[in-house]
């Protein structure tokens, strides 16, 4: 099994346990021929922390059983070390390694992460935060369009998660290529932040953006992260990146945001969004050069259950890291300010 313990979700939260398993689906293996081929219906249960669908204020701790889960198929690498992945550093660090597959260097460690960020987003649905991400590139194919430009309802009308279904069909046809040539390709996915409150942000060193990139950077196969601008802002004069206040329906706002929606750390209340870019799936069915755990040269033909890329299931992991940030940080900033009584 997998589980996860969720501290700190406050007493009282209705937990939609349907909404909770809608979420996991959108995540769990097997969806398509676009992922990996191995069937989990990733069917959890809460343990603790939940009395009448209410949270109790105690630790809320769910578990997902496997059922599709074949050690078995790990047992001709357990004694060597699979090109770019975990084996090598978990040995180097522990000096051991568990080779049977489904540990905290395995996508299906995500699943919990999934779980706990769909809590988050029901307490997120209560102050009218939307959270939404889609697949915009998949190796060399990229979407042309800002979010702006996009119906993000649709992002799941397609496999396989980009909403524009003309940039969906050329990236599945890349992801169908790769599998085909027992290969991987990587991509990058855009999520969206939308009615965010300004003020969410603890400076100095739990910049909102920090704990978002922090977020990101620990999901497996991450391997970059970029907000607003981003590296195209590295290009620009100030005088063209600034993002000048104006007033608009009696509020603060900004004319353009290519700050995504945070300065100084801190939320504006404009859109945040930022881009997550995902390496290609480390196990491929190619051969390639390693070496063993006593330091032999060998050859690896992998075996076994992977995606050819891993950004269509990563979508739902995003939206939910988010979520969990965002949460923490609405959370926090409870007690950002005494209350203001009258003399």
């Amino acid at each position: 099994m997998i589980g996860v313990v969720m501290d700190g979700c406050p007493a009282g939260l209705l937990l939609d346990e349907d909404f909770i398993q809608h979420e996991l689906d959108r995540r769990r293996p097997g969806q398509s021929g676009l992922t990996t081929a191995r069937k989990e219906s990733d069917r959890f249960r809460f343990v603790s922390g939940i009395m009448d669908g209410k949270t109790t204020g105690q630790p809320l701790t769910a578990v997902i059983m496997n059922t599709g889960h074949k050690p078995q198929d790990y047992d001709s690498m357990k004694d060597l070390f699979r090109p770019s992945h975990a084996d090598y550093t978990y040995e180097a660090k522990y000096g051991i390694r568990d080779h049977r597959g489904g540990g905290r260097a395995s996508a299906r460690e995500t699943a919990t992460r999934v779980l706990a960020g769909a809590v988050a987003r029901l307490l997120l649905h209560q102050e009218g935060v939307r959270v939404s991400a889609y697949v915009s590139r998949v190796g060399t194919v990229t979407l042309q369009k800002s979010f702006r430009e996009l119906d993000l309802s649709a992002t799941d009308a397609h496999p396989v998660r980009c909403p524009d279904q003309a940039a969906a069909a050329e990236m599945a046809l890349l992801i169908e290529e790769a599998r085909d040539r027992g290969d991987s390709v990587g991509g990058v996915i855009t999520c969206v932040a939308e009615h965010v409150p300004a003020g969410l942000g603890e400076p100095v060193f739990d910049k909102l953006q920090a704990d978002l990139a922090r977020a990101m950077l620990s999901i497996n196969a991450v391997h970059g992260f970029e907000y607003g601008s981003g590296f195209e802002g590295a290009s620009m004069f100030g005088s063209d990146h600034n993002d000048e206040f104006i007033i608009e329906k009696e509020k603060v706002t900004t004319r353009t945001n290519r700050s995504g929606g945070i300065q100084g750390g801190i939320s504006n209340g404009a859109d945040i969004y930022f881009n997550v870019a995902f390496k290609p799936v480390a196990t491929i069915a190619q051969k390639q050069q390693t070496v063993t755990r006593d330091g032999k040269a060998t050859e690896l033909e992998a075996k076994g259950r992977h995606d050819p890329c891993v950004v269509p299931r990563a979508v739902p992991v995003v939206e939910a890291m988010t979520a969990l940030v965002l949460a923490d940080h609405w959370l926090r900033n409870q007690t950002a300010r005494m209350p203001v009584t009258e003399k």
